[in-house]
């Protein structure tokens, strides 16, 4: 199948002069500043930020190619995952006309930007096994259907979707296929940005908000082909990522700063985790996770969810999720943060108990 990505792009983006912006005439280097209508006389918090930031963040996306093996017009910075995921629909879905295809369980921000760009959200539930349902996704599809959304490890059920099963629908799909990829970092499943060669119709997305920890910064990542990435760069803000922002994540990126270590204790936490969990007698299963994350599903999760709650303790209740009937999702934390949990469900158990 020949993969025609002009069809897919609204005519009014193809036609659409983005915004030039000061920045992206020039990067000022070695220049007198007088066209930004900036504060020439600075901030009173120093370190240039009284300057626009770098609209492409050129730099970071060499810093993340080198380590991706990928080009760095291969790469889109957004404010989050989350811009990433509604530029997608602004590109391609015309409103009121084009449809999306998401997997129930999964990342709630998908619908939510459909909804918000009036675009219908079709459901094509996983399995019981939390995997791919490739017949009920080809059900789903007509000519209207613009962009698949697959979350890989899945947010909330924690697990890697079958890699084949992805590639197979990316392969007989003439729309794109999104593969969210936010917790992929503590996964054993190898990711698909390595795809993007192979799949003109492919877009993976990853975060720093998990494995390297900056949740703060808001700094998402699109990979695909180049001919996707300028349609993102397009459309997108002229300046999405602040100067501080982009200072932050360079260091962190240019610093001696390992997530695998940081990786590493998640993944050894996540496993006491779930075998302590394990123990009490209100859980009924924990389901295997390759995020930092447990889904639980329990006797009473909102009872549950309301003990730790006056504990102070906070676990996220998933239980009106279809397939997540009776789960909470609990966050891998701290050693300490791990014990305060067990110790409260312990104490939860005796009142139940007596």
């Amino acid at each position: 199948m020949r993969f025609d990505l002009e069809r897919l792009v609204r005519e009014n983006i193809k036609r659409l002069t983005p915004y030039s912006s000061a920045r992206s005439e020039t990067d000022g280097t070695g220049c007198v500043l007088l066209d930004a209508n900036e504060n020439s006389f600075g901030s009173p918090l120093g370190d240039q930020l009284h300057r626009y930031p770098d609209p492409y963040q050129l730099e970071i996306k060499k810093r993340i190619g080198v380590a991706n093996n990928i080009d760095p017009s291969e790469i889109f910075i957004g404010n989050g995952s989350d811009e990433a995921i509604d530029l997608l629909f602004r590109i391609f879905c015309r409103p009121g006309q084009d449809n999306v295809i998401v997997c129930p369980p999964t990342y709630g921000m998908y619908e939510v930007s459909a909804a918000i760009n009036d675009i219908e959200a079709r459901r094509a539930n996983l399995s019981k096994e939390f995997q791919l349902d490739s017949g009920a996704i080809r059900k789903q599809i007509d000519e209207n259907t613009k962009l698949i959304f697959i979350c890989s490890p899945n947010n909330p059920t924690g697990n890697c979707v079958g890699r084949n099963e992805i590639l197979n629908i990316a392969k007989n799909f003439d729309g794109i296929v999104v593969v969210d990829e936010a917790y992929i970092h503590f996964s054993d499943c190898p990711s698909l940005v390595s795809e993007i060669k192979n799949f003109p119709n492919l877009v993976v997305l990853q975060t720093f908000s998990k494995a390297w920890g900056l949740a703060g910064l808001r700094i998402g990542v699109a990979f695909a082909r180049r001919e996707t990435t300028a349609y993102l760069n397009k459309v997108k803000p002229p300046y999405n990522i602040s100067r501080a922002a982009q200072e932050l994540l360079l260091s962190a990126l240019t610093s001696n700063l390992n997530p695998s270590e940081f990786i590493r204790w998640v993944i050894e936490q996540r496993e006491q985790l779930k075998n302590s969990l394990m123990k009490f007698s209100f859980v009924q299963t924990v389901y295997p996770s390759d995020a930092n994350f447990l889904l639980v599903r329990c006797d009473d999760p909102v009872v549950t969810r309301a003990f730790l709650l006056s504990r102070n303790i906070i676990v996220r209740d998933r239980s009106k999720i279809e397939l997540c009937e009776g789960c909470l999702r609990i966050t891998v934390g701290t050693a300490k943060e791990n014990n305060a949990l067990i110790n409260a469900l312990k104490e939860y158990e005796e009142s139940i108990v007596h």
